[in-house]
């Protein structure tokens, strides 16, 4: 993975998914490192963060890289000043792009003309490394992710493609529960389907959530509207009506099934009111591990690790 760049879950296989989940298992057992030391991560956002920011500054540190973050207001990418340009620009300067964008061909771009690797740090087609600390976290709670079944409930938006694909690579079963027009896209299900065909994983879409939830291993949503989606607020919550995670819904999942959600949430919308804070939920592990998979990414990405596995594979 060394020097590749990371747009979409798309970018890996299997096994690079596995190398990562065991060199995030190793890297959060041992702490502050220094194997980045001399490193520079730019993170560069079009939209607002508390997780992506603080986990990829964070991670950087704690490898004892250093990290450079560009506000919108700073950049202008696309407007004061060129994707390209600003590719060119960053690539003498720093040794890795994280980029949280609108359009994701704004990334396609960036990655096209920057000589260093650039991660998506969120566009409006995927959220790779969302995915990636998700499956670190399930594979904590369970021990394995090959043969589990994952089942999404909500919005066929960048969440539900990034996992629908993981979890295909991985082996993992996924199901998903979309109103008719809010579906994941036919490419991605095509390519998931085809990851599954190897990894002998199932991709299941309905418009039922109480059939994809039935018998699942980790249940999981997320909101409703996206960032950029405002005005589509109260028509979303008109057609997601039937679509809340609530404890009757909930019941019909295994009797030890993990609740999970990328946040920000919602309360009383996609989730009802305090289900985010029941033992079953694994949120804000979820919310760590994104940490955790972020120092295992960047350390693969920007060097290579020779540390021992943890005995994933």
């Amino acid at each position: 993975m060394k020097g590749k760049d990371l747009l979409s879950v798309a970018d890996l296989g299997g096994e690079d998914i596995q190398l990562l989940i065991s060199d995030a298992v190793d890297l959060k057992a041992r702490g502050w490192l220094t194997m980045l030391s001399g490193k520079t991560l730019a993170i560069m956002f079009e939209k607002p963060s508390l997780r992506t920011r603080v986990s990829f500054e964070l991670a950087m540190r704690q490898l004892g890289g250093q990290t450079i973050y560009l506000s919108p207001a700073e950049v202008g990418l696309g407007g004061r000043e060129s994707v390209p340009d600003v590719a060119r620009v960053l690539s003498r300067y720093v040794d890795a792009i994280a980029a949280r964008t609108f359009s994701h061909q704004t990334l396609e771009v960036l990655a096209s003309y920057s000589s260093v690797p650039v991660i998506n740090a969120l566009s409006d087609w995927e959220h790779p490394c969302q995915a990636l600390g998700d499956l670190l976290t399930i594979y904590e709670k369970k021990g394995e992710l090959r043969g589990l079944t994952l089942a999404f409930v909500g919005d066929g938006n960048n969440v539900a493609r990034s996992l629908m694909l993981a979890a295909s690579l991985a082996g993992m079963n996924f199901r998903i529960a979309s109103p008719p027009g809010y579906v994941v896209d036919d490419r991605v299900v095509h390519l998931a389907q085809s990851n599954a065909v190897n990894s002998g994983a199932v991709v299941f879409c309905t418009d039922d959530p109480r059939l994809a939830v039935n018998g699942a291993d980790v249940v999981y949503t997320d909101v409703w509207t996206s960032m950029g989606q405002e005005a589509e607020s109260e028509v979303r919550r008109q057609i997601f009506a039937g679509y809340q995670v609530n404890s009757e819904l909930l019941s019909l999942a295994k009797e030890d099934a993990i609740l999970m959600h990328p946040l920000p949430a919602h309360h009383g919308e996609e989730v009802v009111e305090g289900i985010l804070d029941s033992p079953r939920s694994a949120v804000f592990d979820q919310a760590e591990n994104r940490l955790h998979i972020q120092k295992a990414l960047l350390a693969e990405m920007l060097g290579g690790l020779e540390i021992p596995l943890s005995g994933y594979r």
